[in-house]
């Protein structure tokens, strides 16, 4: 039967059985001699009909069955012996597809092209990388209207000596402030050790007749009130605070001076404050 399952089954045309004795799983209880297996030849006289063998296609092997063991059991295995390796010439290199030939002599040719693939590869890759990273953070980055409201262009010439202008400035109070001279000199003579946040005038300034501040309290964010206080400065009412006419605290909760931003004089009538 074994031999009939394998003549007819689907895989008939590409597997042959070869039948080899296997010890069985029980033990026989009194020793005996194991006979030499009588191998018994399938009847040539009757031919099995089938689409295999009616096609020429049947299996090449010699079919054949073991005897019986002493054990009682009988014990067969089929392994497959003519599984067709496919031919992978045209996918092979020219200098390694004879095999009794060495490929120690082509191995540098080859090396170098892998590895020239290779460091192509890695290039290509990178460059894409960092062309996808540099997408998106230009993605995170403000629009170009946001980046048009983050300068203000100021005309100097409409602020007179001794007064004090507020404008809007990414959302908040931006005051520009024009001293005058006893101003300039009573901020520059002001003793450093009796400063919260010590800080010069000259450190604040970039020229000394021109003040720009951050309009807002360094305690919470409060929006002081100009040219007022006991400092003759800036002064916050929420809470007290004084600021002098350089934005340094003098009195109240507040922690530090008020902000300066970043500007530049474009000329001596002009100031770009961002």
């Amino acid at each position: 039967m074994l031999s009939v399952a394998a003549r007819s089954g689907p895989f008939a045309p590409y597997l042959s059985a070869a039948a080899h004795a296997v010890p069985g799983p029980l033990k026989p209880l009194a020793p005996a001699v194991a006979r030499r297996a009588e191998k018994v030849p399938l009847d040539l006289k009757r031919p099995l009909l089938c689409r295999e063998s009616m096609n020429g296609r049947s299996a090449r092997g010699g079919l054949v069955e073991e005897g019986t063991r002493p054990s009682g059991r009988r014990g067969v295995r089929c392994i497959h012996n003519d599984v067709v390796v496919p031919d992978f010439s045209a996918y092979r290199r020219q200098d390694v597809l004879d095999a009794t030939t060495s490929s120690q002599g082509s191995s540098e040719a080859r090396k170098g092209f892998s590895y020239l693939v290779t460091a192509t590869t890695c290039v290509a890759t990178a460059y894409a990388a960092k062309n996808v990273v540099t997408q998106f953070i230009s993605s995170l980055s403000a629009s170009a209207d946001v980046l048009a409201l983050s300068k203000i262009e100021i005309k100097l010439s409409d602020i007179p000596e001794g007064k004090n202008m507020a404008f809007k400035w990414r959302g908040k109070p931006l005051f520009v402030r024009h001293r005058t001279q006893d101003e300039i000199n009573q901020e520059a003579a002001v003793d450093l050790s009796k400063l919260r946040d010590p800080q010069h005038d000259l450190d604040r300034v970039k020229k000394p007749e021109w003040v720009i501040l951050v309009g807002v309290c360094t305690h919470l964010g409060c929006v002081p009130i100009a040219n007022s206080g006991d400092f003759g400065g800036y002064y916050c009412p929420c809470h007290g605070s004084h600021y002098d006419a350089s934005g340094r605290i003098r009195k109240g909760p507040a922690p530090y001076n008020l902000e300066v931003p970043t500007y530049q004089f474009l000329d001596d009538n002009v100031v770009v404050v961002g």
